[in-house]
């Protein structure tokens, strides 16, 4: 994704002086370039936070690991950076409206590339244990733990070369996020000084204001359509729905993932369409000219035919007497921290809301984007709002980071108390279920009532019982007859299962289970609200002291040295914040999974279940840093 905390100070510009003089008019051409370059801010935004939105979906379908997700996430900064210098060196000496448009045919490819995958790699087949045989004459079927399982096996196998020939085809989605990082490149630099070349001063906020508002929409509606899509089976229209037997909150469920990244991409094409026709030059915004003003301007004209020597810097002393301002370095290593944290907390949040607090993807997808960024928004604005109305110093603008950053933490350590128990998955989270006849050996899915049923111990096909404890299969449940067909199938005289009567658990007795997950407790959903709201107050607090902690590193550095200091900023924040938080973040929470899905090949897929606990401990560390580095950067 594409938008850093550090960009966001720009929403706090004031809009002065909109009702623009006579003698101040827009050229159609202007208005052309503006409203054209505020379509692509959207156009990128939304394909930036669809991406984020869309990690779980991918994850499920090539059966991945997080911590390869998060190299997926991170291609985009690589392609980014692979660019940059040759886009920051020449890009102003050559045809900038062009650039864009180029720039904007590329992330179009790049989100056509991506979603490629889905057209190739054939129907998504869940792994399910539910290859029963029917009894003649009976609306009962068989399940496993009664039969001969040995046709599961040759079930299994009979798809296993399509789906080993589909699970490499994420280096395509690889390769799709990386051309977008370099489509994205020539965007705003080239952008915001084409605009700030050929317009007044004084107007030049109200464009950049005019840009940034219509960007921060792009990951609202990113969000929002990534919830959408979630909830949209990937094989829409391809498959018979009602005989598929997972919904939208199935840990094995994957949504329409493909189907934002051709929306991003024709939004891409169109964004470009107008760069093509632009001049690479504009009239300059002025006022009527007086006689002594055309003077001057022809006197600066013939002086601008002969080339200007400027005194030159060298770039190594400039280095030296940028990395000397010990202020200077200070923001650059906590912008280092508050990237990390912000890459890594945006990446794994939607997992995390699932695993944590038992939320389905689409709903946490949605509550993101309709609750949490436009709360950093409204933040970004009211920090800028006190600044201007107590006309705060470099001083004070450091201590408002302060208060800010501090009432962050207190906000975060709330959240650290808002946790939900683990899901109660028999053998998994629960070794025993206090009687002798129903004990699981530690970190094992067997126990006496479902050893005689050669169940497969790879499987994730969970059911739900009566009592609340959620089983990794109807077989490893002792499950012995089902009814019905697809998601209204029941299981019948499962002899793992037991019932609480008086406070204690009575012997195994003959219950019924329902295919999914158990819901977690009432207390649960309580628990949810308050950290919703407690995170929506947080990222508000923080971001009010984003534009603060952007002033400071602003008047911190000498003004012939503030361009070398804010590329060199973006530069090693992108390097070290952008590309490693994904990956190392994925491989920990990699660590918490407790249960990790099966390949058709029979190779370790995507995790199904974690320990929310040890999940929860990765996430708030996240968090932690984001808190630290809005005030920090």
């Amino acid at each position: 994704m594409s938008v850093y905390p550090s960009q966001t100070p720009t929403l706090t510009i004031i809009w002065r002086n909109t009702n623009l003089a006579p003698d101040q008019h827009l050229d159609s051409r202007d208005i052309l370039f503006l409203v054209s370059l505020s379509f692509v801010y959207f156009a990128k935004a939304f394909g930036g936070s669809y991406m984020k939105s869309s990690v779980t979906q991918i994850e499920r379908r090539f059966d991945i690991p997080s911590s390869l997700i998060g190299v997926i996430d991170g291609s985009f900064e690589i392609g980014n950076l692979l660019v940059i210098a040759f886009v920051s060196y020449f890009g102003a000496k050559l045809h900038r409206p062009r650039l864009i448009g180029i720039g904007c045919l590329i992330m179009a490819a790049g989100a056509f590339l991506t979603a490629l995958p889905h057209f190739f790699q054939g129907q998504y087949v869940y792994e399910t244990t539910l290859s029963h045989i029917p009894e003649e004459n009976s609306t009962e079927s068989i399940l496993p733990c009664l039969a001969n399982t040995s046709h599961l096996v040759i079930n299994d196998l009979s798809t296993a070369a399509s789906k080993e020939a589909g699970s490499s085809m994420w280096i395509y989605v690889f390769l799709g996020n990386m051309l977008r990082g370099i489509g994205e490149t020539p965007v705003m630099p080239l952008g915001v000084s084409y605009l700030d070349d050929y317009a007044r001063k004084e107007n030049t906020a109200i464009y950049l204001a005019c840009l940034q508002t219509v960007g921060i929409l792009g990951p609202v509606f990113g969000f929002m359509f990534g919830s959408f899509c979630a909830k949209i089976y990937v094989d829409i229209g391809s498959v018979d729905l009602e005989s598929i037997s997972i919904n939208h909150k199935d840990s094995r469920w994957v949504g329409a993932w493909w189907l934002g990244f051709l929306v991003s991409g024709f939004l891409m094409l169109l964004a470009g369409i107008p760069f093509w026709f632009l001049p690479n030059t504009l009239a300059k915004q002025c006022k009527s000219p007086s006689k002594k003003r055309q003077k001057q301007d022809i006197q600066a004209k013939s002086s601008s035919d002969t080339p200007e020597v400027e005194p030159e810097q060298d770039f190594a002393p400039s280095l030296k007497r940028l990395f000397s301002n010990k202020v200077y370095l200070l923001i650059i290593l906590t912008s280092v921290v508050a990237f990390n944290g912000f890459i890594g907390m945006i990446t794994f949040k939607p997992k995390f809301m699932e695993q944590v607090y038992g939320q389905s993807p689409s709903k946490a997808i949605f509550l993101i984007g309709s609750m949490n960024l436009p709360a950093v928004a409204v933040g970004v604005i009211v920090g800028g709002l006190v600044m201007k109305r107590f006309k705060l110093s470099v001083l004070g603008a450091a201590r408002l980071s302060i208060v800010s950053s501090f009432l962050s933490f207190c906000l975060l350590l709330i959240q650290y108390f808002l946790q939900c128990d683990n899901s109660e998955v028999a053998g998994l989270t629960m070794t025993y279920q206090g009687a002798t006849e129903v004990s699981y050996q530690q970190e094992s899915l067997l126990s006496q009532c479902n050893m005689g049923c050669s169940c497969s111990l790879k499987h994730w096909d969970p059911v739900c019982a009566r009592n609340g404890i959620t089983y990794a299969s109807p077989c490893l449940a002792g499950c012995q007859t089902s009814t019905g067909v697809g998601k209204e199938m029941e299981f019948h005289n499962c002899t793992c299962m037991q019932e609480l009567k008086g406070g204690l658990m009575a012997p195994p007795t003959n219950m019924s289970a329902i295919l999914g997950q158990c819901p977690r407790k009432s207390d649960c959903d309580r628990m949810f609200k308050f950290y919703m709201a407690v995170s929506v107050l947080g990222a508000f607090v923080s971001a009010c002291g984003g534009t603060s902690g952007y002033i400071v590193l602003l008047r911190s550095i000498h003004p012939d040295l503030k361009s070398l200091a804010l590329g060199m900023h973006t530069l090693i924040g992108r390097t070290l914040g952008g590309i490693p938080p994904p990956i190392y973040f994925g491989a920990l929470i990699d660590r918490t999974c407790l249960k990790w899905g099966l390949k058709r090949c029979g190779g370790q897929g995507a995790c199904r279940f974690y320990d929310s606990h040890a999940f929860r401990y990765s996430q708030l560390n996240s968090n932690d840093k984001w808190t630290d580095g809005w005030t920090l950067f």
